[in-house]
């Protein structure tokens, strides 16, 4: 036994110095971003079978929960979110990248690009469309240091379908009309002074890309 405690205390003499070197390495920190990665994806996975918390857990019980319940259910779930990072405070960083994205939950931001460190504006709209305000955002936040603007759209987009459906058109004629108008007001962005001013000068880069709405993978439009 005694022998055995020798060896536990040897091995921790030599393996924690070098475990706290290695992660000091470019390796080390790269293992680092792969596995927290990997940890974030599994607290997905986690919570994803937890029914305990869905917000229409009641639906399976035959009953349906009330706006009220609903809102008391948001208010929890922060409760406990918000106790979680008081206790393990993060690190901020500025955003380099600013991130439009349609407002389909089904769209995770962070599974998007694999980050959690708050390099990202992201900005949610219907179709993904770019309002006066959005464009003006845009370009604050490239001013305040954005290098990239990523645009992006999804594969089966609501807003998208009933851009194309014509029983759906009369009834959502502004939602319709942003859809069909999402490249022109593209257009606009990238005519604005400041912004075409960065991009040819190579301080701004500007990609549009789609989603696919059920891996996340992002490809070129």
């Amino acid at each position: 036994m005694r022998r055995f405690l020798v060896v536990v205390l040897v091995l921790l003499v030599v393996l924690v110095p070098a475990g706290w070197w290695f992660l000091g390495t470019p390796n080390g920190r790269h293992a680092q971003f792969v596995v927290g990665g990997a940890l974030v994806n599994l607290g997905y996975r986690m919570q994803d079978h937890l029914e305990a918390y869905d917000f229409d857990e009641q639906h399976a019980h035959g009953g349906s929960m009330t706006p009220e319940e609903v809102w008391a259910e948001v208010m929890r779930q922060n409760r406990l979110a918000a106790g979680v990072r008081k206790t393990f405070p993060r690190t901020h960083h500025h955003p380099l990248v600013a991130l439009v994205v349609c407002m389909d939950a089904r769209l995770d931001t962070n599974e998007i690009t694999g980050d959690t460190r708050q390099y990202y504006y992201v900005i949610r709209t219907a179709g993904s469309v770019i309002e006066d305000k959005e464009a003006e955002m845009l370009e604050l936040a490239v001013q305040n240091g954005v290098k990239v603007i990523l645009l992006t759209t999804h594969s089966d987009c609501a807003a998208e379908r009933t851009a194309a459906d014509p029983q759906l058109q009369e009834r959502y004629p502004t939602l319709v009309r942003a859809v069909h108008e999402r490249g022109m007001r593209l257009r606009t962005l990238l005519a604005r002074p400041f912004l075409a001013d960065r991009i040819a000068k190579g301080e701004l880069l500007v990609k549009q890309m789609n989603i696919d709405t059920h891996t996340e993978e992002l490809a070129p439009k």
